[in-house]
């Protein structure tokens, strides 16, 4: 049986001219965390830098286009798979957007831009939330 090991992963904390952040709500298709707001985010492609894998994931889930401005901070969360505990490791990253049309891979995806005070307004879980503010801390 194939069980990974530790996993890597990058974030992209998008944030426009107005300091406000980007959160994508994810599908009620997906295995981890349904339905919950959060930022572009993924494992890592083997041999892929972590910049690189935070701008390959905002693309891949919003369709933008951005640029690392900056390493922000790192969290780590445990996940499961096929009965086994998996560390997961993660970078994230404050992204500068570099274009605006937002194209969301399934249609009971939405996004919003929210400023720092506004984040409670949606159901974002701690993790993602604590992400957000290593991206505001930075800046």
């Amino acid at each position: 049986m194939d069980i990974p090991g530790d996993r890597r992963l990058a974030a992209a904390v998008v944030m426009d001219e107005d300091r406000r952040v980007l959160l994508v709500r994810r599908s009620v298709k997906e295995r981890f965390l349904p339905r919950v707001w959060g930022v572009p985010c993924g494992k890592l492609e083997p041999g892929e830098r972590p910049e690189d894998g935070a701008l390959r994931e905002l693309k891949e889930e919003t369709g933008l286009l951005g640029e690392v401005v900056r390493k922000v901070g790192e969290s780590s969360f445990l996940s499961e798979y096929r009965g086994h505990e998996i560390k997961n490791w993660q970078d994230n990253f404050l992204v500068r957007p570099l274009t605006s049309a937002i194209t969301l891979p399934e249609p009971d995806q939405d996004s919003v831009w929210l400023s720092r005070a506004e984040l409670t307004t949606v159901d974002v879980d701690a993790y993602n939330l604590d992400v957000v503010q290593q991206a505001f801390s930075a800046t």
